[in-house]
């Protein structure tokens, strides 16, 4: 599982669009959603569009874990952090992930615990 959130993490870091969509199609379910406070989508062409925006607004910074995943069964939740790569972090969010059947992301249910005024 933990394998899995740090490629998750990957894929919101990878700004070269072929790349990305690649890590993409290794981690989530083609029919994937993805839901968040900003954002509903399905699918992963919807997911990397998504990732494209959040890059075009927070540029240069990166998303990292900040804690242990904790899992059972189908179901992983971790805290991130977005931020400078040595600096304090800009938006912290909590995401629930749920796992299909053969692997890979069906579902992740975000949170945002810190998010800049204005966003």
């Amino acid at each position: 599982m933990n394998e899995l959130v740090q490629r998750y993490l990957a894929a919101w870091n990878e700004t070269d669009a072929a790349a990305r969509q690649a890590i993409l199609a290794e981690v989530f379910a083609e029919d994937a959603v993805y839901t968040d406070p900003l954002v509903s989508v399905r699918s992963r062409d919807g997911l990397d569009a998504t990732i494209a925006a959040v890059q075009g607004q927070f540029g240069g910074l990166v998303f990292s874990l900040a804690g242990a995943v904790d899992a059972h069964h189908d179901i992983a939740r971790f805290t991130w952090h977005l931020g400078p790569k040595d600096g304090e972090p800009i938006v912290v969010g909590f995401d629930v992930a749920v796992i299909g059947a053969d692997g890979r992301i069906s579902q992740v249910l975000g949170f945002l615990d810190k998010v800049p005024a204005g966003v």
